[in-house]
């Protein structure tokens, strides 16, 4: 099983939703960085569970402490190990699923791989391991925002209901006025109205998240097989419930020739740079400075609240009505995540960049 991420800025994650607790290694973190630990645990309750109503009511602090890395309030170049207590596990509610499968969820995978599986919580499988990530991205973004790279995501879509505008048009800091997590206050509570129908309905939903990286500098990336949208694209699908990506037009360019897709040269005051931005900020696997945006699609929960049919272990037809705590939509919880990933991939292709240079 690989539980490591990244080239030079490395995340190596352990622990299960029922576990002691999860946590990780961060390895590559450049030295002389001051930790802010208020920050780096902002962005954990930006991902904690029962902080609205519309998320899982699993009341953990997700409280983190850092055992290594770090002294005096600075990196100190050395791995930095971190750990985050399970404090509110409700075990016995996944009894029931020692012997079934749910469906489209890991269940049946994991058994069939390893021959073994933590059905608590669904074990390693569970959202709860994305805390690592959230730490570790809030500590590349501790290391971006000195080179002036800012990482902003929101939840652009809930099922049919979508933010028609481009993300330009928006005041993205107004994401976190809402336990949405949307820039637009009207669409926001649209999108929360039909997460409490779906839930009441023991029910779940997806969506769509938009991701806007600014201020990233030219020549991140490789052109062949390190391709920077590939790597983010491989960084968003390793997150749970992620179905799809795309950069920039995306599949809507498909519907553009090449006049008007193409976004064209002139001289700006910094330089060379493009009039347009259909390519999201990234063209032949290298960034040009322009703003990379791209979108996550996420699937509905795979855990629902009411009745399915499925099967057992031995392959004969049950029936199961999961219990416990659960999302009805993850895109609230997903965002912070999001960010997590853009931050540690664009802080690796930095490192790897300056490494070559």
């Amino acid at each position: 099983m690989s539980n490591t991420f990244g080239t030079l800025y490395r995340l190596t994650t352990f622990g299960e939703s029922h576990g002691p607790a999860i946590g990780g290694v961060v390895d590559g973190m450049p030295a002389g960085i001051d930790i802010d630990m208020r920050f780096i645990q902002h962005e954990l309750d930006r991902r904690r569970p029962g902080q609205s109503r519309l998320t899982t009511s699993r009341n953990e602090t997700d409280e983190v402490e850092l055992l290594s890395g770090v002294f005096e309030g600075k990196s100190t170049g050395c791995p930095i190990g971190f750990m985050v207590r399970n404090t509110n596990q409700h075990s016995s509610d996944y009894d029931e699923m020692r012997q079934a499968f749910r469906p489209s969820h890991a269940d049946f995978t994991y058994q069939s791989k390893y021959g073994i599986r933590d059905h608590r919580g669904g074990g390693r499988s569970s959202a709860r391991i994305t805390i690592s990530r959230c730490v570790a991205g809030a500590l590349a973004k501790l290391v971006l925002a000195r080179h002036g790279i800012r990482i902003q995501a929101y939840t652009s879509q809930v099922g049919s209901i979508a933010l028609e505008r481009d993300y330009r048009s928006y005041d993205l800091s107004k994401a976190e006025e809402n336990a949405v997590r949307c820039p637009d206050a009207t669409k926001a509570a649209e999108m929360e109205r039909l997460i409490m129908e779906v839930k009441e309905a023991g029910d779940t939903i997806g969506g769509i998240i938009t991701c806007v990286v600014s201020g990233c500098p030219t020549g991140l990336g490789e052109p062949e097989f390190d391709k920077l949208h590939a790597a983010l694209g491989g960084a968003m699908l390793s997150i749970n419930a992620a179905k799809g990506f795309e950069i920039g037009e995306g599949f809507g360019g498909v519907h553009l020739r090449g006049s008007e897709q193409n976004d064209l040269f002139t001289k700006g005051e910094k330089g060379i740079t493009t009039l347009t931005n259909h390519s999201g900020g990234v063209q032949g696997g290298i960034s040009n400075s322009q703003d990379i945006y791209f979108r996550v699609a996420f699937k509905p929960v795979a855990t629902l609240l009411r009745e399915q049919s499925t099967v057992n272990t031995s392959g004969e037809p049950t029936t199961l009505k999961a219990r416990g705590r659960h999302d009805a939509c993850v895109l609230p919880r997903a965002v912070p995540v999001v960010e997590a990933m853009a931050a540690m991939v664009i802080l690796d292709h930095l490192l790897l960049s300056k490494a070559h240079d």
